[in-house]
Parts: C-alpha cells; structure tokens; sequence
C-alpha cells in the first residue's frame, strides 16, 4: 500500500517526556521537563489527503457494525447466564468472548 511518493507530509512538533524524566524529577522534587520530539507523518492515501467525506461515511458505518456485533454478543450472554430457572450461571459467562469495540476511532484509522 505505500508505493510510490505519498499525498502529503506533515511534520508534527510536539512536546514529551520520558518515564525516567518523571522519576528523575519526583526524586529531585520538581515537575518533569518535557523534551521537543518531531515527527514526520506521510499520507499515502488520497481521500485522507483531500479530507474526503468517503472516509467519516466509511467510519460511520463501521461504527455502526461494530455497535451491532457488541449488542450481539451482549445479547448472547445475557442469554446463556440467565436460566430459565433463576439461578445465573456464572460458567457460561467464559463462553462469550466480547472484543472491545473500537468504534468510530477503527474506522477512522483503517480508512
């Protein structure tokens, strides 16, 4: 997928620190000192460098789907821990695996 030149570049400047800042400065009994970090984003893909609406239609619908398979599985589950006989089954509940559901975010990322 990323062949040839890309759409678009970006260069993102963002400020960070690390994990040995924050505890160099708890030590020290100061606030960390966040340390300049550039990056350099690419675009490859058209509709995500003309800002077409295809992409927020595509993530829309995904997000859709993905409500609809959680509902699903919810449903599944609720089916199979609560018995007819009004004792919960908590061992079926390890039956239904439920991925979280990444929603708009997935499909905006896969896009």
């Amino acid at each position: 997928m990323l062949k040839g030149q890309p759409w678009h570049a970006v260069v993102l400047h963002d400020l960070r620190y690390s994990t040995r800042d924050v505890s160099e400065a708890v030590r020290e009994g100061r606030r960390p000192r966040p340390h300049p970090v550039r990056r350099t984003v690419e675009v490859y893909a058209f509709p995500r460098h003309r800002g077409d609406g295809s992409v927020a239609r595509e993530a829309a619908v995904e997000e859709r789907r993905a409500r609809q398979r959680l509902r699903r599985r919810a449903g599944t589950l609720l089916r199979l821990v609560d018995s007819p006989g009004g004792v919960i089954d908590l061992g079926a509940a390890d039956l239904v695996d439920i991925p979280p559901a990444r929603h708009r975010r997935g499909g905006l990322w896969l896009a």
